[in-house]
């Protein structure tokens, strides 16, 4: 009877263990948490559940889900993750740099890192630097490197799904197809506005600091123009590296025209609200150089001339009038200090 009795409990002990769990066990750390010290998990079939993070940024809890792909945020930042039920699954991050700092451990850590590394080789190979460029032949040279590195995080992680494979493969040659298109496009108007030939003028262009200015006000200088809106979310990041460059350059020949394009779009069509959302931001941040504010935002004459489809957009003309660059680096890029060297402003 007790022999029975022990291979009862016996039975009943690895019945349990070998059953699985209806739920998935995330745990880990952000390391300097936002303010919030939470954590969403959400996905597009309305799932939600707020992990609520220690004063370290440590975290636990559990979750029922469907398996699948996840969204997550925490403050300002997102990421994606894969859950599954009977998981125990493990994020660590620091908040002050939140992507390229993840790492995933645990079950589904392969398909988890796979994702998140598929995504940061874009950043080493996509540079600032390389969209400064009209060199099509380090473009080529550049794709060609990341299609090499993407093909070492297939050979890495090697219990990625082929579900999942798929889908990268297409978000990769998704990647490879803008940046071309980004880089033609742009050589495209390097060649419709050739070095040496006038400018396109403007005239009349409120000034933030009182009155108005023309293109002709400023012969005699380099003009570096900065063409932007409050709402454009690239423009604002070039913000601080346009600052430190009119800084090197404050003494020499050459004058930072920034021209806001506000027309309503990012306030709901008011052409008011953007008017004032521009004095705002200017304001606010303490933009320097020249701010101006075009007449009739993409639709006015300058803009329209250049051929303006998108922004930021930069462009550089010499003293006389003349085009130097009709897309020109980025602030961020050290393509344009290079080119300053070369016309020794």
């Amino acid at each position: 009877m007790k022999r029975l009795l022990l291979l009862c409990i016996t039975a009943t002990i690895f019945a349990c263990e070998g059953e699985p769990k209806n739920y998935v066990t995330l745990s880990g750390q952000i390391a300097n948490p936002d303010e919030s010290k939470t954590l969403k998990i959400f996905n597009r079939d309305n799932y939600e559940k707020i992990i609520e993070l220690n004063d370290d940024g440590t975290f636990s809890d559990t979750l029922k889900v469907e398996a699948g792909d996840f969204n997550f945020q925490h403050g300002k930042e997102y990421g994606q993750i894969y859950l599954e039920n009977d998981n125990e699954t493990s994020l660590e991050t620091d908040n002050e740099s939140f992507i390229d700092s993840m790492v995933f451990k645990g079950d589904a850590s392969d398909l988890n890192n796979f994702s998140v590394q598929s995504f940061l080789i874009s950043k080493t190979y996509f540079t600032e630097e390389l969209v400064g460029s009209s060199d099509m032949n380090k473009v080529e040279e550049a794709i060609a490197d990341y299609k090499s590195a993407y093909e070492a995080l297939k050979e890495k992680y090697t219990d990625v799904d082929s579900t999942h494979v798929a889908m990268m493969d297409r978000n990769i040659n998704m990647s490879v197809d803008q940046i071309k298109k980004f880089m033609e496009a742009k050589q495209a108007t390097l060649n419709a506005f050739p070095k040496g030939t006038p400018s396109p003028s403007f005239e009349d262009y409120e000034n933030y600091a009182g009155g108005s200015t023309s293109l002709s006000d400023l012969k005699g200088k380099f003009v570096y123009i900065d063409l932007w809106a409050t709402w454009c979310g690239p423009c604002i990041k070039e913000i601080p590296s346009l600052k430190k460059v009119e800084k090197q350059y404050e003494d020499k020949n050459i004058e930072f025209v920034s021209i806001s394009v506000d027309e309503g779009r990012g306030y709901k069509g008011d052409a008011d609200a953007a008017y004032e959302g521009w004095k705002k931001m200017v304001d606010e941040k303490e933009l320097s150089g020249m701010q101006l504010i075009a007449d009739n935002g993409f639709m006015s004459q300058f803009i329209q001339d250049y051929k303006v489809n998108g922004i930021p957009r930069f462009i550089l003309i010499d003293p006389n009038g003349d085009i130097v660059s009709a897309d020109a680096p980025r602030p961020s890029s050290s393509s344009l200090i290079d080119l300053f060297n070369e016309l020794n402003i």
